[in-house]
């Protein structure tokens, strides 16, 4: 079964679902009643029975959920009752803010804007360490981890109101520049007073120029903006909250540091209507495509579903597939439900409506929609199937109060699928399993469809879901037909809950094989292969020109932006149409990119990296947060000791000069740690031994604990105390908490815990066998004997700035140098093996996530910030992006519909019939959005007319030699120069950013270089020479100073000559590029140097090919830059 753990029954009753079944309260023996009803088709019960199971669910508490698909339309009814809770209106989680600073201002500045507050009045403002608090007027937050006297108030929740300041407009205020946030850093009274000085200054200027002006100017205000500032907040302090407080407001002067401000989401009370009502007095219902709803087009659909429903009554069946009879009764139906509906305040009749709002004028039915509605009735598309069964299994989950339910009709319509409606096109059906598709898009398109050949990138949770699309749908099942799908991973546990094709026994199974091999066997007429190769630049000998030129289309199921980067250049290389959609948690996105007609991947700006970097001063001495102990246990704990280090180890024991050489590269601070960490390495060896096992491992288990959590504390506080008495000022305020050290002879409990997955954690490293009964472990602690050693100050101060680099001054250089020096004697071939682990947060039994928990909230002890649950470490430190099954289902399901499109040859009439999507579904209505694709992003390319003046990421300039007939690179830089009006500078590899190139014209200069010395013995040295030998111009003017007879000259007429040869065989070289084959060219400069894998991929490609692609830099005689396309340089090769 798809799921173990969900019940599944059937009911199956003559008497259909009555009062007593729905209202049962022991339901598959739970011991509770129905807690949503999901009606899954118009089509399955009376207009009668539909309206009374709506009205019995909204009596009794129980929500009522319609997803409908007829033909190619699509709707959603959601009714949660005419009371319901709405606990978290979003799924977004809450901020938590620090506070930084509290102040009271006993009188409020005129300058500072604080909604409801009058000047004079007394106000307390906080200033959080987030640059932006994200919270708005009238939001609630509680107090938490307050200290001392004002711990009081602690879970007192409170509203908070935005902060800001008033500016002359006239000064021009960057609130986004560095100034403005660097102002914001100081107190509020220092702020205001900044601002006033200025405000002073412009005002004075104006009354300046006003006592000048005419009367009409006089009248002139003096102009003022307002300035958010996102740092800071106001409490709105009522006699009540104070009274519940127990507290006055004078308590908040006394505030020192810590502190925290949780949001708090009030819930939110929503009246549904019912079903009854809502399809009369919908006056203008919802559309998927936002034009659409403002257009009024829901209402012909409104109408449509309330015209079946009564033709079922007065016909006793449905409207028959391509009936037309039918189809003309329902028409007549919507146009007298229509008709009767006029004028009624608020019905759903056919008026004009504008922007979404109904103007109260008659109008046509749309004859044509209703007609195809009742034409298509009986029919069903996969793809709609698919986006009805995610969004309606999401508006279940509402229930429980989480997320906002949809508001309450959402109608999605696809006329375009119905092209061509020719009866021997659409029928006769004989009961194939393609029939509905058959009857919506054609005979032709089915034909079409079967023999399309598509490549699914990705087979994890969206890649499951198009499998089953392509299978479903019967792409792929022609003689000229195939699927493949390619994935490199691996299928775990973690998996099965959202990529629905796996099952228990296919963990551990790739991806790829199992995803194929499934829906092969629900379509065995479907031709798939699958792989388990990365696509990306070095698999292209596999995913070759042949087999990108053989495709019909690329469909990503990818979740990283590189990848898709990758396919969607691919991609635009080879003209191909791509399918783009991503997932996290309840939102979703989808892109259709069509050759030459829509933007791309790569015309945007997305990027992996995270925006919200926590900087690493706060990470290292100042964490505030539960967050920052996890990223500091990841990054520096897990990170350094068992990846890190482990790996320069292994580098180091197996080749020591290789390993120098890698060193050589570091950065300074990556250098000394390297150093360090292999220096420990040995060291823990030699008190070994020379044999590392368990006992070993304890005890540099109990070593790291003592220096991270006690040592590290110490020193800290310590150096802290020292800046603090020599300055006067307190150090430990604000965010910065005074840390507490832990101690071995009064152990807390998590010391144990941490010693027993960091021991478990070093038996892994060195292959020892890990201790996992608790009872053995203690044993193994008690024979080892640990103790504590006595701390004494470090003769070092700890870096207490607030920069994120650690120092690596000329201390630790030394100290490098004196490392190396050591590494250089040991011989490494007497070192034992270390094995560095890959963290992996899926198996429970490596000690990873363990370590990582215990790591991270024994730092929490040290800086009283709360604990974290092992859970919470697991998707912080794992980086796991939420998905889930039913945003998965939904998008996937849209994207199958713009696939039909792409077979019935729509991207010929216009991109306009595509939609992309941007969907939340946890958040209701207003997020449920879809769009046309937006056309080619042009770049200009500088050069006048009749030379092209812009182009688009779907161009290239293709230049193509006859057999026999390559171009040189000389020829190449001619045919451009004159083909364009420019003067070429570069010639490259078209996307590489190094200074490599097949042509430099800064090279070529060099041709007109001279380095000679005359019979005289004079020197004649071109000024380029110096640019490029600088240390020929001390030869060259000591030459020209010395005698003949000198005997000195001998030494600088040497260093002459040696660079006069250097610029010859420069020269030579470039000569023999410049007048080479480009394609030569191209090879000699960008073909790997050192034989091996590299070398042997780049001669299989180039073996492969018969162009190359160029990049290429120029400018005009005017000095401007020009921009050309990718240049694929094409060249027949030589078939003997």
């Amino acid at each position: 079964s798809l799921n173990p753990f969900c019940r599944v029954d059937v009911h199956a009753s003559d008497d259909g679902i009555t009062n007593e079944f729905l209202l049962g309260k022991d339901v598959l023996g739970t011991g509770r009643p129905f807690a949503a009803v999901v009606v899954t088709s118009l089509a399955i019960m009376s207009k009668a029975d539909l309206l009374r199971i709506n009205e019995m669910a909204r009596a009794n508490g129980i929500a009522f959920i319609l997803a409908a698909n007829h033909g190619v339309t699509a709707s959603i009814f959601s009714d949660f009752g005419p009371r319901h809770e709405i606990a978290d209106a979003t799924g977004e989680p809450t901020q938590t803010l620090a506070v930084a600073n509290v102040e009271i201002i006993d009188s409020k500045p005129a300058l500072l804007d604080i909604h409801g507050l009058k000047e004079g009045e007394k106000v307390v403002i906080v200033t959080v360490a987030q640059a932006e608090h994200g919270l708005d007027d009238g939001d609630v937050v509680a107090f938490d981890d307050m200290r001392d006297s004002m711990s009081g108030l602690n879970g007192k929740a409170v509203k908070v109101k935005r902060v800001a300041i008033s500016s002359p407009t006239d000064a021009k205020v960057d609130s986004n520049g560095v100034v403005f946030k660097e102002a914001l850093k100081l107190p509020t009274s220092e702020v205001v007073t900044n601002f006033q000085r200025q405000y002073d200054f412009y005002k004075a200027k104006f009354d300046e120029e006003q006592a000048s002006a005419d009367e009409a100017s006089q009248k002139k205000k003096f102009p003022l903006r307002s300035i958010t500032m996102f740092n800071r907040l106001a409490f709105v302090l009522d006699d009540e909250f104070l009274s519940s407080a127990g507290v006055s407001i004078d308590v908040f002067n006394s505030y020192q540091a810590g502190g925290l401000l949780n949001q708090i989401r009030p819930p939110i009370m929503k009246e549904y209507r019912s079903l009854a009502e809502t399809i009369e007095t919908t006056s203008v219902p919802q559309m998927l495509r936002g034009e659409e709803w403002e257009a009024g087009k829901g209402i012909d659909i409104h109408l449509s579903i309330a015209a079946v429903l009564d033709f079922y009554d007065a016909e006793g069946k449905w409207p028959g597939i391509h009936d037309k009879a039918d189809a003309e009764k329902v028409v007549e139906l919507a146009k007298s439900i229509s008709e009767a509906r006029k004028g009624k305040d608020g019905s759903c009749w056919a008026q004009t409506v504008s922007w979404g709002f109904p103007s109260g004028d008659d109008r046509d039915l749309d004859a044509d929609s209703v007609g195809r509605f009742a034409r298509l009735f009986q029919t069903e598309l996969t793809g709609l199937c698919a986006y009805l069964g995610g969004a309606v299994a999401q508006e279940v989950i509402k229930k429980s109060g989480k997320f906002t339910p949809i508001d309450q009709w959402i109608h999605h319509d696809e006329p375009v699928l119905v092209a061509d409606e020719c009866s021997s096109n659409v029928g006769p059906l004989f009961g194939s399993r393609y029939d509905h598709q058959i009857a919506v898009l054609g005979k032709d398109f089915q034909a079409r469809l079967a023999n399309r050949r598509v490549f699914l990138v990705g087979c994890g949770a969206l890649g499951c879901e198009y499998l089953k699309g392509l299978a479903l749908m019967g792409v792929g099942t022609g003689k000229d037909g195939k699927v493949w799908c390619t994935d490199m991973d691996r299928i775990e546990v973690s998996n099965l809950s959202r990529q629905f094709l796996f099952r228990q026994h296919d963990v551990g199974s790739p991806k790829s094989v199992s995803g194929a091999r499934i829906v092969k066997g629900w379509n065995p007429q479907m031709n798939i292969e699958a792989l388990e190769k990365r696509v990306g630049d070095d698999s292209e000998d596999f995913f070759s020109d042949k087999f990108w030129e053989s495709l019909d289309l690329c469909w990503n199921a990818l979740d990283n932006v590189q990848a898709r980067q990758y396919t969607d250049s691919r991609c635009l290389f080879y003209s191909k149409p791509l399918l783009e959609s991503g997932t996290l948690g309840t939102k979703c996105n989808s892109e259709v990119i069509l050759p030459f007609r829509t933007s791309t991947y790569n015309d945007g700006k997305e990027s992996d990296e995270n925006e919200n970097q926590i900087a690493m001063c706060t990470l290292r001495s100042f964490p505030y947060l539960p967050k920052h102990c996890i990223e500091f246990a990841k990054q520096a704990y897990f990170s350094d000791y068992f990846e890190f280090g482990p790996d320069e180890y292994e580098t180091f024991r197996k080749d020591n000069m290789t390993y120098f050489e890698q060193l050589d590269s570091m950065e300074a601070g990556e250098q000394i740690k390297s150093l360090r960490m292999i220096t420990f390495f040995i060291d823990l060896q030699k008190e070994a031994g020379g044999k590392i096992d368990f006992d070993a491992c304890v005890r540099v288990a109990f070593n790291r604990m003592v220096d991270d959590f006690r040592t590290s504390v110490l020193n800290l506080c310590h150096s802290a105390d020292g800046m603090e008495k020599s300055s006067g000022k307190k150090f430990w305020t604000g965010t910065k908490r005074r840390p507490r050290p832990v101690d071995w002879t009064q152990p807390i409990p998590e010391l144990m815990e941490y010693l027993y997955c960091t021991a478990n954690m070093y038996a892994s490293v060195w292959g020892v066998d890990s201790i996992r009964d608790r009872a053995e472990f203690e044993r193994a602690i008690e024979r080892v004997g640990l103790k504590q050693p006595e701390w004494t100050p470090s003769s070092k101060n700890v870096d207490l700035s607030e920069g994120d680099e650690e120092d690596a001054g000329g201390d630790s250089r030394e100290e490098a140098e004196k490392l190396k020096a050591e590494l250089y004697k040991v011989d490494s071939s007497s070192l034992q093996p270390a094995i560095p682990q890959e963290f992996e947060k899926d198996d429970d039994l490596n000690y990873h996530i363990d370590f990582l928990t215990i790591s991270t909230n024994l730092r929490s002890w040290n800086y009283d910030i709360k604990n974290s649950a092992r859970h919470t470490v697991k998707v912080t430190a794992g980086r796991i992006i939420p998905a889930l099954a039913t945003t998965t289902a939904m998008v996937c399901g849209l994207v199958d519909i713009e696939y039909c499109k792409l077979v019935l040859g729509l991207q010929s009439t216009g991109r306009e019939k595509f939609l992309n999507c941007n969907i939340n579904l946890a958040a209701g209505s207003g997020n449920f959005t879809t769009f046309s694709p937006d056309p080619p992003v042009p770049v200009t390319t500088g050069l006048k007319s009749p030379h092209p003046e812009s182009f688009t990421s779907w161009d290239k300039i293709e230049i193509a030699c006859d057999a026999g007939k390559e171009m040189s690179v000389k020829q190449l830089v001619e045919h451009l120069e004159k083909s364009f009006g420019v003067t070429v500078d570069r010639i490259f590899q078209f996307g590489s950013h190094d200074d490599k190139a097949i042509y430099n014209a800064i090279d070529k200069k060099k041709l007109e270089w001279d380095v000679s010395i005359d019979e005289t013995g004079k020197p004649h040295v071109s000024d380029g020479v110096f640019t490029q030998w600088p240390q020929i111009k001390m030869a060259a003017t000591m030459l020209g100073r010395l005698p003949p007879t000198s005997g000195q000259r001998k030494m600088f007429v040497m260093q002459v000559e040696n660079v006069k040869k250097a610029l010859d065989a420069t020269k030579l070289s470039f000569q023999t590029i410049f007048e080479g084959p480009v394609s030569n060219a191209y090879s000699a400069i960008y073909r790997p140097d050192e034989a091996g894998e590299k070398q042997d991929y780049f001669d299989t490609l180039a073996d492969a090919r018969d162009y190359v692609n160029l990049g290429v830099h120029c400018h005009t005689d005017e000095e401007e830059d020009i921009h050309f396309p990718l240049v694929k340089f094409g060249f027949a090769k030589d078939m003997m």
